[in-house]
């Protein structure tokens, strides 16, 4: 089969590999659609400590199954799934603690020892697969994994009805944690970033209060919740000033592991401001899957370009450069697409 290897940080190529074969507990799916992540350049770039190259990347993944190990029951060929690239220990103290995003042998698909989904087909653990409905669209269903994501940021945070959210990037998880904010009760939701065209985006996914700058969307007083989805340090600093007295912020972009934020600790003392950090998945991926199926997210205008996987040096051009909103590869298409 074809599939995209990240060979050591700073290159990959196209290359045929082996078909995987399944273990005894193991599926085969075709790949449909494999979103591009930041978490993929981190690994390309090497800035992503768990890797181990060579690898096969990609772990925002939906497509077909096509053959199951010998003591697998829960799918069958030609099931449609979604694939949750986590995978546990279950027995470090982490895991018996109920924090398994914080396995100290934690692996990824794509991003640590197991290759990822970045191919024509993929070998997944059947426990990791959850079988979605006829109705869904497989290509869209690829959002399922960072939708997973975006739900335990929210397990994290506090529930104020009337709340008022302020969310930093446009991007794809900014969309996401802007349109769950109505469903865990936010009077307003306002998301801000300097891009235009990311802009429009959470326009078309239904968000009214936009702006390059809070300044744009000012409110007084500041915002109960305000979210970073960005990762860059500016926005970091200046969302902690935005917090209203009482509120929290929530770090959930991923930043720079060398990347450095000043805020004042008097502030956070005084202003009893709640600080929060989340990471990946926790025991949020079958309800993605349940709130995806009914529609809780608007996701056709959330991706904007199908790539080849021939393609795929031109995909990663496109992620760096900010262009477009979420760039898939579909390791099937005979040409790639914008979406727009």
């Amino acid at each position: 089969m074809r599939a995209i290897v990240f060979a050591r940080p700073g290159e990959f190529s196209l290359a045929e590999v082996p078909d995987p074969v399944p273990g005894p507990r193991d599926v085969i799916v075709r790949v449909e659609a494999v979103g591009i992540c930041g978490t993929d350049l981190h690994v390309l770039d090497g800035e992503f400590a768990p890797t181990v190259f060579p690898i096969v990347p990609g772990h925002e993944a939906s497509g077909v199954v096509v053959s199951v190990g010998d003591e697998v029951t829960n799918v069958v060929p030609g099931d449609p799934v979604s694939l949750d690239p986590s995978f546990y220990c279950g027995e470090c103290s982490f895991c018996m603690a109920g924090h398994a995003n914080l396995c100290e042998n934690w692996d990824g698909a794509g991003a640590a020892r197991t290759d990822g989904s970045t191919a024509e087909l993929v070998r997944s653990p059947a426990k990791n697969l959850y079988r979605l409905p006829p109705s869904v669209d497989l290509a869209m269903a690829a959002l399922i994994e960072p939708l997973s994501c975006a739900i335990h940021g929210y397990d994290l945070l506090p529930r104020w009805i009337g709340a008022h959210y302020l969310i930093y990037g446009a991007g794809t998880m900014g969309l996401i944690m802007a349109q769950l904010a109505p469903r865990a009760g936010a009077a307003s939701v306002s998301i801000v970033d300097p891009n235009p065209q990311r802009l429009q985006a959470a326009q078309d996914v239904g968000i009214e209060l936009v702006g390059s700058t809070p300044d744009d969307v000012a409110r007084p007083g500041g915002w109960d919740t305000v979210i970073d989805c960005s990762g860059a340090v500016e926005a970091i600093e200046d969302g902690l000033r935005r917090v209203r007295r009482g509120g929290t912020f929530q770090q959930f972009g991923v930043a720079a592991g060398d990347a450095r934020a000043r805020f004042s600790p008097f502030r956070i003392y005084n202003d009893e401001v709640t600080m929060i950090g989340s990471m990946a998945v926790l025991h949020s991926f079958a309800r993605a899957v349940e709130m995806f199926a009914a529609g809780a997210l608007n996701a056709e205008p959330m991706i904007s370009h199908a790539f080849t996987l021939t393609d795929y040096g031109d995909a990663i051009e496109a992620f760096r450069a900010g262009v477009g909103r979420k760039i898939q590869i579909r390791p099937h298409a005979t040409e790639s697409a914008q979406l727009l």
